[in-house]
Formats: structure tokens, sequence, C-alpha cells
């Protein structure tokens, strides 16, 4: 995946209002390498150290909103300053890793940066973080009111029962019936089924139609 270099100056473009100073002095402090890349499917962020360079290298899609940014680069900061403060044999997203991230969170929370919903979701999560930024269920779903408006485009708990949706790597499913916290969903061209995050998004392509 190619990957463009920002000066940190354009940085700010991509945070919520009052949050580029704050993030500004992560960066400095930690003379961090930070890059913004285009979307990736698999990811939203990502933290490396670089022991070439000795220096900390974190990734962020440059496609997220403002406020999915924000919290994809808490997250990978809490990533930095874990494995500065304590090494590489801890887990990724042990208990090191969650109170650093939960006191990084709750500070900007603290700020009051992001608007209502998005902080009461934020706050149901502070005290046991996930492993994956912006992808418990229901933080996904509020952060997506700020997305831009792309027709055509839904997630699959909103694609009606046997009808297809097509991803972005041009591959067809029917979705079928919900088993319990995923939906299956099968492959039209293997058969095979498949289970799918009720959140992912995915561009419907044919609707049932019922009597």
């Amino acid at each position: 995946m190619s990957k463009v270099r920002e000066p940190l100056s354009a940085l700010e473009a991509y945070l919520p209002p009052k949050t580029y100073r704050h993030v500004e002095k992560y960066l400095q402090d930690y003379s961090v390498i930070l890059t913004i890349t285009r979307e990736r499917t698999s990811v939203f962020g990502n933290y490396q150290w670089s022991a070439r360079e000795r220096r900390h290298r974190i990734s962020v899609n440059g496609n997220l909103n403002k406020f999915a940014f924000l919290i994809t680069l808490l997250h990978e900061f809490a990533h930095m300053i874990t494995y500065q403060n304590y090494g590489a044999r801890i887990a990724p997203h042990g208990r090191q890793w969650k109170s650093v991230y939960s006191d990084i969170l709750y500070w900007f929370i603290s700020k009051k940066v992001f608007p209502e919903d998005i902080e009461s979701e934020l706050m149901n999560t502070v005290n046991n973080p996930a492993a994956s930024s912006c992808t418990e269920d229901s933080l996904l779903r509020v952060l997506r009111r700020y997305d831009p408006v792309k027709p055509g485009f839904f997630l699959v708990e909103e694609i009606p029962e046997n009808s297809v949706f097509r991803l972005k790597n041009g591959k067809t499913y029917l979705r079928m019936q919900k088993a319990r916290k995923r939906i299956i969903c099968k492959d039209l061209s293997s058969r095979k089924l498949f289970y799918f995050s009720p959140v992912a998004e995915v561009e419907l392509v044919k609707k049932v139609h019922r009597p």
C-alpha cells in the first residue's frame, strides 16, 4: 500500500478542532514518524518501532473522519508508550496497554473534543478498551454518522435478508440470517458461507422485494 508523508502542519486538517496542539506534543516528545495512508480494509492504524532508525513509526488511514482519525491515532500512541515503558514482551492489548490507552483517551474526553454521542460511547469502554480502534460495533455505528454520505453503501446489518451486496474487491454475497453477533452471508461465486461483522460497510447490489 503506497503511503503519503505529510508535513506536520498538514495534520491539523485530519483532526477535530482544538486537538492539534495536544497531538503535536506527543509526536514531538516521542519523535514519531507519522504517515497518513490510503484506505486499508484490514486496519485503521498501525504502530511499529523502527530499530534501524531508532524511532517510533505510526500510520493512520487518511480516509477516516476526524473523530475516527483521532481515536485511531490515540490507540497507536498507547502502543508506542506501552512499548517504550514495557518493551515488546507483553501482550499487545494487555493490561498495560489498556491502562495507558484509558489514560490518554480519558484526557481527551475531559477536554470535550468529541460530540456527545461519541463521548458517551467512549465513556462506556474507557475502563476496558477494545483491541481494535473504532471497531466496537456501537462506537463504529456512532462514528459513521460523521462520515460523508455514500449513496448505495450500507452496513451489513442494514442490508435486507436475501439481498445481494458487493465488497470493494468486487466479490458479491447473499445476505442471510443473523447468527448471534455475526451475520451469515453466502459467497455467490464459491457458494461458501461466511460470518460478517454487522457493521461492515458494503455496497447494495440487489434488494429483495417482498410481496
